[in-house]
């Protein structure tokens, strides 16, 4: 460890700070960081960074030019520009993207995707998500494989998921739309107009089954 990145490391130290493996730690001389907040090795904090009191920084976690309120635990992830409230959990292998402001008490699951959108108090996307050019209110639950359509190859649109809603999995939301409170998606939905308040939105066909269908196609291939 050269001298200025020990001078650096041993200023957090003395803070307060507690470093698992200094040796693999990498922070810039302007980033902050509160007492009582935990760095597990081959973490990368650069930038006008600002890390509050008791915060989990997991390994293999690159922060950049960001605002991390306390109690929060990060886990393999990357957040650029971006603002993570109190109590709220990132990762692992999340990606907060430039203007993202992550309220307090949420979760943000493992392979979701955030992008220039809000996203309020106690609200989750628990996995494999993409939220982009959204402002998604408080208490809202985004389910498995949720996308938010936000781009027609020209333009890019905004959607609004407002308190309380529940979007199921596997759903598309093709923006500009707005989810009134309290209403649900049913999974595997399509949304492509707004919803109001306290509904049900089903944007799919009925399933049908159709018995017997393999059994001429194996005679043919006899």
């Amino acid at each position: 460890m050269d001298d200025i990145r020990k001078s650096i490391i041993d200023k957090h130290i003395a803070n307060g700070v507690i470093f698992i493996d200094e040796n693999t730690a990498y922070i810039d001389e302007s980033v902050k960081i509160g007492e009582g907040t935990k760095i597990y090795p081959n973490v990368v904090i650069e930038g006008e960074t600002v890390i509050g009191r008791n915060v989990i920084i997991g390994m293999t976690t690159n922060i950049v030019d960001s605002l991390i309120d306390d109690d929060v635990e990060i886990q393999m992830s990357v957040i650029k520009d971006s603002k993570v409230g109190k109590g709220t959990t990132v990762g692992p292998f999340a990606y907060l993207r430039p203007k993202s402001n992550i309220g307090k008490n949420c979760k943000i699951g493992d392979f979701v995707e955030v992008k220039n959108s809000n996203f309020g108090d106690g609200s989750k996307a628990s996995h494999l998500t993409y939220i982009g050019d959204a402002d998604v209110g408080k208490d809202v639950n985004l389910g498995c494989g949720v996308v938010f359509v936000n781009y027609d190859g020209v333009n890019k649109f905004r959607s609004t998921i407002e308190d309380g809603a529940f979007i199921g999995c596997n759903s598309n939301i093709v923006s500009p739309v707005t989810v009134g409170k309290s209403a649900y998606i049913a999974a595997a939905t399509t949304v492509t107009t707004s919803v109001s308040d306290e509904s049900l939105y089903i944007g799919r066909t009925k399933g049908q089954e159709k018995k017997g269908w393999l059994s001429p196609k194996k005679r043919a291939k006899k």
